[in-house]
């Protein structure tokens, strides 16, 4: 109770503090903030008393639970537990008990508890922060030396923060450990004086309770209420749980282990880019709302934007599609990869690219020739010869399948790939790029890196986790083929529908609307055929965290596809091009569908891999606050625009559609920082199901030391 008072209290004193810089999204004037002004260093105090909080919070609980470990426990709160722990075993350790048992018969032990008691306290200070700015202070904080002397002094203290918080959590864990041994130890000791009657009594018709399995004829019998068969598993301690209790993924299946450590690596550095990226992201939204924050030419809008887009398609999305790609073509293929440092080379030539390229960005040097192929040829050139050397590893792979059938993953895999590979090299080739020829085969290659390598890998990772996470076979191969040459055929049209209008051949036009609007053929056979695949198992979404994940990618392929066929007609080109209508577009698309499927393909290979699962709070966490950003990025950035488009049909003047959009931009930056923030809780998923940090069985610890003849504890590695 104290802690809730204390955190409402601390609540309530941020948000006054909050709201006392608030400002209006409804202003026509453009805000003055910048690095170099006292308004800039009130925000960043801000931040670091924020973070201090924040830590102080954790660092409290991290104590509280040592308290909790070391509290001083009655023989009978002991008794309890060790007799909790006793009737907790499941069938394998029972039957390790008996059999030590029977071969100990007789034998009496003395049981002796040590209990260590140590009162740890934590009295987190309330700290009150006050400044008046005035005109003086505020020529002063101006000034860059003294800028710099507060950076300076923050810096340290900052890591000194991180340095304190590290060795906690530290000194919990260890903590933790040792006194899981401690229990460990009495445990065991309890086990060798147990008397058998009470195993034969209890234990026994516990393990007869586990290893029990219907036979599907319980129904039509006349058994007994007894639930002598152990079908009814009550959760005495259930308490009040915020979320719901998802299931647990499956057993690790058998995997080359260095495979499972490329995938592994492929899918880090795919979340570090996803951080990266979408913090780039997040500067350039906030820019809109205050576009004086710098002055400083890498960070001007027309740098980071590239920069943004670029690392989260390369870096991100690219990364995180193949990473799933090396897990699925061997597994459908029946066979192992076929050429391991292939894998690891393409993984560090993409990663150079997108280092490189970033860098090279940020000092003004880019191709120039349009979106998404801002990095020079070079650059480019090691991303492509690593896609190149994965294509070749699948090839290999697939070739040497044990199956008779290419499952239809590998169909829109390996497709992907080669697109790739085609609008890699016709988008950098000068030959044809004069004139109108450069704007032609610009929109050709944007349109076909989006669709023909992000949408057609991530629908090929669709195929095989969203009927292994049902545990049913996709509904249709005829359906999934039929929108795999479909795609192929329309999608490959619709590039120039960007250009609407413009000095291009207006058949070339038509043919790209035409084009557009023939996306629908696929789009609805596979929404169709997901949709379908999930008959009869829609319960099954409610005990699964993966699931949502697919089912809202799903969601947005066909909305966000559907989206893009109604933006290529002349009617409704005439309104929404040249406004933020086309950016709301391309992330539902890109992040609702992309982003989604991939977060779940994750969530549901890693714990395969690992063995570990992330916290289901902190997975629903990302989940929620991934969707409903998105929704308040897009749908105001739509609304936003429809209007701004209309003013221009009106004749109104350019200047009235920027005061305009002034709050949906203002909506896009609170959007933004909610999918940023999704993505911390991502990280930190990632982290959990990749850290070594395993937790300590106590009872299987216990039943180890059954045989020991020792008590003493183990040192702690």
């Amino acid at each position: 109770m104290k802690s809730c008072n204390f955190l409402v209290r601390s609540l309530f004193f941020w948000g006054i503090l909050l709201n006392s810089f608030n400002v209006s999204a409804q202003q026509t004037i453009p805000s003055d903030f910048s690095l170099g002004s006292a308004t800039a260093l009130i925000w960043l105090l801000l931040i670091v008393l924020l973070i201090i909080f924040f830590v102080a919070m954790v660092l409290r609980q991290k104590v509280n639970g040592i308290k909790d470990i070391y509290r001083r426990k009655t023989d009978e709160d002991v008794k309890r537990e060790l007799h909790a722990q006793t009737h907790s075993l499941n069938s394998d350790q029972i039957t390790q008990l008996t059999n030590y048992k029977k071969r100990n018969k007789g034998n009496a032990t003395i049981i002796s508890f040590i209990l260590i008691t140590t009162a740890l306290t934590l009295s987190p200070g309330t700290a009150t922060w006050a400044q008046e700015v005035n005109k003086q202070a505020d020529s002063l904080l101006s000034e860059t030396g003294i800028i710099i002397t507060i950076i300076l002094l923050l810096i340290p203290i900052l890591f000194a923060i991180i340095f304190v918080t590290i060795k906690v959590i530290y000194a919990f864990d260890q903590s933790k450990k040792t006194q899981n041994l401690e229990d460990a130890e009495k445990l065991a000791a309890y086990l060798r004086s147990l008397p058998e009657e009470e195993i034969n009594t209890y234990l026994k018709k516990r393990q007869a309770a586990l290893d029990f399995r219907l036979s599907h004829k319980e129904l039509s019998g006349l058994l007994s209420a007894d639930d002598e068969r152990g079908l009814l598993q009550v959760n005495k301690q259930a308490g009040l749980p915020i979320v719901a209790l998802k299931k647990k993924a499956l057993p690790r299946p058998h995997i080359d282990p260095e495979l499972s450590r490329l995938i592994l690596w492929y899918l880090g550095c795919a979340t570090f880019w996803l951080l990266f990226g979408t913090t780039i992201g997040e500067y350039v939204g906030i820019k809109f709302v205050a576009p004086d924050a710098d002055h400083i030419s890498w960070l001007s809008f027309g740098r980071l934007r590239p920069v943004h887009t670029n690392a989260v398609f390369w870096g991100w999305a690219s990364l995180g599609m193949l990473g799933l790609g090396y897990y699925i073509v061997p597994r459908v293929s029946n066979t192992k990869l076929s050429n391991m440092k292939y894998g690891w080379y393409a993984l560090w030539l993409i990663n150079a690219a997108v280092v490189l390229g970033t860098i090279c960005l940020m000092t003004g040097i880019n191709n120039g020739g349009g979106e998404y192929r801002e990095y020079i040829w070079p650059v480019t050139l090691l991303f492509a010869i690593g896609v190149v050397l994965t294509l070749i590893n699948f090839l290999q792979t697939i070739a040497k399948r044990t199956t008779k059938e290419i499952y239809i993953s590998n169909w829109y895999i390996v497709a992907s790939i080669i697109f790739a590979i085609v609008i890699t090299v016709v988008a950098y080739l000068p030959y044809w790029q004069n004139g109108l020829g450069e704007t032609i085969i610009q929109g050709y290659y944007m349109h076909q890196g989006v669709g023909m390598w992000f949408m057609l890998f991530t629908l090929g990772i669709v195929y095989y986790f969203l009927p292994q996470q049902l545990n049913k076979p996709i509904y249709s191969y005829s359906l999934g083929i039929l929108a795999f040459w479909a795609q192929i055929l329309f999608y490959t049209l619709i590039g120039t529908h960007h250009f609407v209008f413009s000095a291009i051949p207006w058949w070339l036009q038509t043919v790209a609307i035409v084009g557009s609007a023939g996306m629908a053929i696929p789009v609805i056979a596979g929404t169709t055929n997901f949709i379908l695949t999930f008959k009869g198992a829609w319960y099954k979404i409610k005990d699964s965290y993966t699931l949502p994940f697919f089912l809202v990618g799903i969601v947005f392929y066909f909305t966000g596809s559907m989206q893009g066929t109604a933006e290529a007609f002349r009617s409704t080109n005439l309104i929404w091009h040249f406004t933020d209508f086309t950016v709301a577009h391309s992330h539902l698309t890109m992040y609702g569908i992309i982003c989604f499927f991939l977060w779940a393909g994750m969530y549901a290979v890693i714990p395969r891999l690992t063995g570990k699962e992330a916290p289901q709070i902190t997975i629903g966490a990302h989940f929620w606050l991934a969707l409903i950003g998105l929704m308040f990025y897009t749908i105001p950035l739509m609304y936003g625009s429809t209007m701004k488009g209309l003013l221009w049909v009106q004749g109104k003047p350019f200047l009235e559609g920027v005061v305009l959009m002034a709050p949906y931009w203002l909506w896009r930056a609170i959007g933004g920082s909610l999918m940023w923030l999704s993505h911390l809780f991502f990280a930190y998923n990632m982290y959990k199901m990749l850290s070594r940090n395993d937790e300590m069985d106590v009872r299987e610890i216990a039943i180890q030391k059954l045989d020991d003849s020792t008590t003493s504890a183990h040192p702690i590695v």
